[in-house]
């Protein structure tokens, strides 16, 4: 197949990041209509949560095998099955006659947007062939991240105020419609040299563990910790981890790769994607309460209020793209993880709810944070990693940042039902911590050479690799 012109590249990057766009917009936009969910279907904060959760649970425990998948019968044609179940569930999700029927929904939009994050990750490593050019490919859809995760609360507030929540559901379809049409026209078919084999049994030990662990968080603070309920889904999730690990170890060509995780740039990027996203998952949540609960405001106030967070990120998640380019992925995660810290501290030992200047400080530095952090999670998670296998490492690091954000909603929520509002900030402040320090500790000469190590344990020698070096 010949090579894509310069511009017909672009094109595919833009197209792969209208998907981005709708998936990752779709785990933040909703935060703002919480209030008038539990209003207009008469639900508790548990079925908030659980709108939250359904999304992000399903869509963290199909990522992988989407990835694979695609890599066995066509990127292309999976990436088009998922635009089709996403639009069609989006519509379903602003038709829903009650909460469970928006949970199940809510599941389906999960099930389309599975096939499209890690595919385009995929079709991007792909397309964009030399290190460099990938580089900047990979940093415009690590922006493009931050900017829709941010711009979220905003849209979804103007959404709210002047139609009605089931409106947060319709701007995907005319998105996923031209994705759709821009796809079939513009984007080459491709697939891995060999294909990877369907791994059933992982797939059902990961829904098990996730399922179960987010069931008990979430359900703890009203069923009881020591409830026999709870009890069990700790243990399914104990038990399925364990299986998870011993099992993919003696498989061939399993459903996660853990020989990945002897790379420490590859490890740090999935342990920094999850404290980053749980940090957003519980900000997003806490606030949206927050401002609508406590302070009386409306969803476009609400959302206007986090404005400063929504334009930081949107400044600074092309800015770390660059930086990530040009001088490797370490300064952008210090900086991430530092402003995160300071963020979490002003709302913990400082109580910015006490002053409107507290408050948008947090707001700023919190945006910063959370725009720095995206570009090299990302370009670390493809690094050293071979085309064969770059759905499934894309899908590694699309999959931590579903963790997160679900782990990150369960935790605070529960923590807010239990009236630990300082704890549930505090949160903040470890998530925070836990980038920066982490951030630090793997992306020096040490962890560079895991890399490099791991990267030849995986394909030989000889073979080609899709290798994104960016750590001076």
């Amino acid at each position: 197949m010949p090579e894509p012109s310069p511009r017909r590249r672009m094109l595919i990057l833009a197209i792969c990041c209208m998907s981005l766009l709708i998936v990752s917009l779709d785990t933040t936009i909703l935060n703002v209509a919480l209030p008038a969910i539990r209003s207009d279907l008469g639900t508790s904060v548990s079925g908030l949560q659980w709108t939250i959760d359904a999304y992000t649970v399903v869509l963290a425990s199909l990522l992988m095998v989407a990835g694979s998948t695609a890599d066995r019968i066509g990127r292309r044609r999976v990436f088009q099955y998922g635009l089709v179940v996403f639009t069609v569930a989006s519509v379903l999700c602003s038709l829903a006659p009650d909460l469970r029927w928006l949970i199940v929904f809510r599941m389906l939009q999960a099930v389309g947007g599975s096939m499209l994050n890690p595919v385009a990750m995929s079709i991007i490593t792909n397309t964009f062939t030399e290190p460099r050019e990938r580089a900047r490919a990979i940093g415009v859809w690590g922006g493009v991240v931050g900017i829709s995760m941010a711009a979220g609360p905003i849209i979804g507030g103007a959404l709210v105020e002047y139609a009605n929540w089931r409106a947060v559901f319709w701007i995907n379809v005319p998105v996923g419609v031209a994705a759709l049409v821009l796809t079939a026209l513009f984007v080459p078919e491709s697939r891995a040299p060999k294909a990877r084999r369907m791994d059933p049994v992982g797939q059902l030990l990961v829904i098990a563990l996730l399922g179960s662990l987010t069931y008990a968080i979430i359900e703890a603070p009203e069923a009881g910790w020591t409830s026999p309920l709870i009890l069990a889904c700790v243990a399914v999730a104990v038990v399925a981890l364990a299986g998870l690990l011993t099992y993919e170890r003696r498989r061939r060509e399993p459903l996660i790769e853990l020989r990945f995780f002897r790379s420490a740039p590859f490890s740090g990027a999935t342990v920094i994607a999850v404290s980053a996203f749980a940090a957003l998952g519980g900000f997003l949540f806490l606030n949206t309460l927050y401002l609508q609960d406590d302070r009386g405001m409306s969803a476009l106030d609400a959302g206007l209020h986090l404005l400063p967070m929504a334009a930081m990120a949107l400044v600074c998640a092309p800015l770390s793209g660059r930086l990530v380019g040009t001088r490797g992925p370490r300064l952008s995660l210090v900086l991430a993880g530092a402003t995160m810290t300071a963020s979490g501290l002003i709302f913990t030992a400082m109580d910015a709810a006490s002053s409107d200047a507290l408050l948008y400080t947090a707001y700023v530095l919190f945006g910063i944070g959370f725009g720095f952090v995206n570009a090299p999670v990302t370009n670390t998670a493809v690094s050293g990693m071979p085309r064969a296998q770059a759905g499934v490492a894309a899908a590694v690091a699309s999959t931590s940042r579903q963790i997160g954000q679900s782990l990150g909603v369960a935790v605070m929520g529960a923590l807010i039902a239990a009236g630990l509002h300082t704890a549930a900030w505090g949160v903040i402040v470890g998530c925070g911590a836990v980038v920066l320090l982490v951030g630090l500790l793997t992306t020096g000469r040490w962890a560079t050479g895991t890399a490099e190590r791991t990267a030849s344990l995986l394909t030989g020698p000889a073979a080609p690799k899709a290798v994104v070096t960016t750590t001076p």
